[in-house]
């Protein structure tokens, strides 16, 4: 862990009430609602694409408000400069015409013309589109957008401003991911289901240039052309494919070589080579574009993610989650640069996750966590390469589920590394919550697969052996969102969506118990009507208690196996607790506290506007059960709560 940052925590009240008596300790006792700022949730700089001009490296950001584009100049070794790019959550995609840098957001989608020049940032255009995920430049100087949902490839002219539709890449399928251009082709990279559509840039006749024999390959992800080649990377066996543009039944599959690896997630054709990266590993590869030979140039930094690769003045550069490294084909050597240590902004991201346990709390984001040490307000940065989605501290170790690869990791209060348990396989990818279970002693992690796949996951840890197993579905085509766990049983609340891209197969979420030690599914129930999903479970003394997507709180009788009460809350599915005869949830706006007698609802807090990645809310529960965290805005704010009083 790396100190980054300190502010003040106002606990001086809580300080001074330990030395008084009782009743004056009970009078500074803040009031259920009063918020305490503890200062920005998570702080992170990570890219997401960059752009050479001349020697200067244009670097976008993800997650930030508002994200940036950062001009890191290589003689300089500095970001001299940094542009806002207001709307939108982050930067995916960067193409350049000429000296301009053109800038894709997605949620919004705008499209961005960066003047480096004049040094000025213009939105030249909208899309309704949820993503832009890719942008690529022909060599006439249009500027092609690959999006979703559905996948999409569009067109923007800089000379007239004008935008053209070209449609689905194919149709029903819901992603764009990877895209490039020549004097007479748009290059679509598609998924979930893989493709590689060349359409004509004239007429709009498209051909599916994948060979037969990858056509049960997930996606085309990334992808370069040169005047002769196209090199794509695809997931979720870690191929990549070159084909002959002249002929593409001329073609070659490289699978690359590291222990785990799963996806191509970027590849540049550069100087007689194919140069791509792998996913989790993090390798850096090249293979001969003619004989398709294989070589490890190294790790630049272990699991990170590459999000693009380019070649500047004989050099290969690769764009990480706040780095680049640089690699020298003269020479072979590796080298690796921080811009954040070189000037590049850092600043409040939306984050993912929260925890307490008790003495600190932990908030996932982008390459790690921040750990807010509540008696110093002291904030360091756990890294751990991919996003802790969930966590959960038992017996003095934290626990935390790590997207991508479904992986679990462990970190003790105090050690600088977190420290990998397992991961899951089966084709899952993004933990969705935790729990233990007393009797059994085994952790349960339920998993989302990998887009395009079928049939989340249940996963058991025993703390004590070690023991990892994986039981794959749980719940027959759908992934399990949420878990609590009483004496042996554990009931999931689940998602109708399987993996990103592939159309949900029910309508409607559903409660099942499971028991732990015979590893089986006992029964299933569809709580509310047409629910998305579950967004949390907890246990009353007789009763499981649930929200749905749709902001509906239901009391559940395991027994009779059936819901005896519902009652409407929030706006849309958030974290629940309960405490005593009370429960509280949120939708990310408000905290409510719910009364489990008379099943009534009242907001305790409003106004807390939450940015929380992917519009998911989250809340925690200090063990004390005399507070909740959550975040307004992209600040960690503590919540006081009184429970029964």
């Amino acid at each position: 862990m790396i100190p980054r940052r300190r502010f003040l925590q106002a606990a001086t009240a809580a300080t001074v009430a330990a030395g008084l008596p009782a009743t004056a300790a009970r009078a500074a006792t803040p009031a259920e609602g009063t918020l305490t700022d503890l200062g920005p949730a998570s702080v992170a700089s990570p890219l997401g694409n960059a752009e050479f001009v001349g020697g200067v490296l244009y670097a976008g950001s993800r997650g930030l408000s508002p994200n940036v584009v950062g001009a890191y100049d290589l003689a300089e070794d500095s970001v001299t400069a940094h542009f806002d790019i207001p709307t939108g959550i982050g930067v995916w995609a960067m193409c350049k015409v000429g000296t301009d840098v053109y800038v894709g957001t997605h949620a919004k989608s705008d499209l961005y013309k960066l003047d480096t020049v004049a040094g000025s940032v213009t939105k030249v255009a909208s899309f309704p589109d949820h993503f832009i995920w890719t942008l690529a430049s022909s060599p006439d100087g249009k500027v092609y957008l690959g999006t979703s949902e559905p996948g999409k490839v569009k067109e923007y002219d800089p000379a007239t401003g004008a935008t053209r539709d070209l449609g689905e890449a194919v149709p029903g399928e819901a992603y764009v991911r990877a895209i490039q251009a020549d004097d007479t082709h748009v290059y679509a990279g598609v998924g979930a289901n893989a493709h590689l559509i060349a359409i004509d840039r004239a007429t709009g006749e498209r051909r599916d240039l994948l060979p037969s024999e990858l056509a049960d390959r997930d996606w085309v992800s990334s992808m370069d052309v040169s005047g002769t080649h196209i090199a794509g990377g695809m997931n979720s066996l870690a191929e990549l494919v070159i084909l002959n543009k002249a002929d593409p039944s001329d073609h070659r599959v490289v699978k690359a070589t590291a222990p785990g690896e799963k996806y191509i997630v970027s590849v540049l054709i550069h100087d007689g080579h194919v140069y791509f990266a792998g996913r989790p590993t993090g390798t850096f590869y090249r293979c001969r574009l003619d004989t398709g030979d294989l070589e490890v140039l190294g790790v630049p930094y272990f699991e990170a993610a590459t999000h693009r690769i380019l070649a500047h003045e004989g050099r290969v550069y690769g764009v990480q989650d706040n780095a680049v490294f640089v690699y020298d084909p003269a020479t072979g050597a590796l080298d690796y640069r921080n811009l954040v240590q070189r000037g590049f902004r850092a600043a409040a991201e939306e984050p993912m996750s929260v925890h307490s346990d008790g003495e600190r709390v932990y908030v996932g984001g982008k390459s790690g966590a921040d750990i807010h040490d509540l008696a110093t307000g002291a904030v360091t940065r756990l890294s751990i390469p991919g996003e802790p989605k969930t966590m959960l501290t038992v017996g003095g170790t934290t626990y935390l589920g790590v997207y991508t690869q479904a992986a679990l990791y462990s970190h003790r209060a105090g050690d600088t590394e977190a420290r990998l348990l397992a991961r899951t396989g089966n084709q899952q990818d993004r933990p969705r919550d935790l729990a233990y279970d007393d009797r059994t002693g085994v952790l349960v992690m339920p998993t989302q697969p990998e887009p395009g796949h079928m049939n989340g996951a249940l996963s058991f840890y025993s703390p004590r052996t070690g023991e990892y197993v994986t039981q794959r579905p749980a719940v027959e085509r759908q992934t399990v969102y949420s878990v609590v766990t009483r004496s042996g049983i554990a009931y999931l609340g689940t998602l109708t969506q399987e993996g990103l891209g592939l159309p949900p197969v029910t309508s409607t979420a559903r409660l099942a118990a499971y028991d732990l030690s015979a590893r089986a599914l006992l029964w299933q129930a569809e709580p509310v009507p047409d629910a998305r999903h579950i967004s949390a479970l907890a246990l009353g003394p007789r009763h499981v208690y649930g929200m749905a997507s749709t902001g509906v709180v239901f009391e559940f009788d395991p027994r009779a196996r059936r819901v005896t009460r519902t009652l409407r809350v929030g706006a849309k599915g958030g974290d629940l607790f309960v405490v005593g005869r009370v429960a509280y949830c949120g939708d990310g706006d408000k905290v409510y506290k719910i009364d489990l007698v008379t099943f009534t609802a009242k907001a305790i807090v409003t106004g807390l506007a939450g940015q929380w990645f992917g519009g998911e809310p989250k809340l925690a529960l200090d063990p004390s059960r005399r507070a909740l965290y959550g975040v307004k805005d992209r600040n960690l704010v503590r919540i006081a709560i009184s429970g029964n009083r």
